[in-house]
């Protein structure tokens, strides 16, 4: 039943694909087998210089990406994208993919397999996501952002990419794998997180963090090594509840 969708003429849908109300797939979209859109979304969503376009000249750019424009937003097999979610054209998105509600994923990012995306989560264009990162919700990741596998990022995580706003230069920040990024953490453009690293929640990154180090505190600086704080999460975790 198609409860008011709106599927493109040149969208590539696999099989057992299913859709919730008034669901929206523009333009050269794939979807992948086992997918699940949910209600209110919209995949391959224009991008901005042909919507201005359309506009300025009067274009009803919708009619023309339900036809055979509109480049579409790329979804690998097995994912889940929960209801009011926005999905811009050149956007691709691995294999097992699961969001949560309202969220956005802007052109020209990369989400690698079986990453998770809180609600309400803004990543934003030229951003590259690796596999297997749980972002949790009401996170805004800007442009140039560059999150390696297996990294956590707890809710409410501010990354920044303009030191001096509103400045032509633009840093992103890189989060190597296995980072885990405390909620609440506001990091500042153009650092760069070691590889297993771990901010505590409310910290305000302000330089380069080690490999297997563990910072906090305004600002961050370090505390102990991340094998002092496995064993203390191990010794945490076998506590009587």
């Amino acid at each position: 039943m198609e409860f008011g969708n709106l599927i493109s003429e040149a969208a590539v849908i696999g099989k057992n694909v299913q859709l919730g109300v008034a669901s929206i797939i523009l333009g050269k979209s794939r979807i992948g087998n086992g997918c699940f859109i949910g209600s209110f979304s919209i995949i391959g969503y224009p991008l901005r210089k042909p919507l201005l376009e359309s506009v300025k000249n009067g274009v009803n750019i919708v009619e023309g990406y339900v036809e055979d424009k509109g480049l579409g937003s790329v979804l690998g097999e097995g994912c889940i994208i929960r209801s009011h979610s926005v999905i811009y054209e050149t956007a691709v998105l691995g294999d097992n993919v699961e969001t949560g509600h309202s969220i956005m994923i802007r052109e020209e990012v990369k989400v690698g397999s079986n990453s998770k995306i809180g609600s309400h989560t803004i990543i934003d264009g030229n951003s590259f996501i690796g596999r297997n990162v749980n972002i949790q919700s009401g996170n805004y990741i800007p442009p140039g952002s560059k999150i390696e596998d297996d990294v956590f990022i707890g809710p409410c995580v501010i990354i920044t990419n303009d030191k001096y706003p509103v400045s032509k230069r633009l840093e992103g920040v890189s989060i190597g794998r296995g980072a885990v990024i405390g909620a609440g953490s506001i990091l500042i453009a153009g650092v760069t997180i070691g590889r297993g690293a771990v901010i505590g929640a409310g910290s305000i990154v302000t330089r380069d963090v080690d490999d297997d180090t563990v910072v906090y505190g305004c600002p961050a600086r370090f505390r102990c090594t991340r094998k002092d704080y496995d064993l203390k999460r191990s010794l945490y975790e076998s506590r009587e509840s």
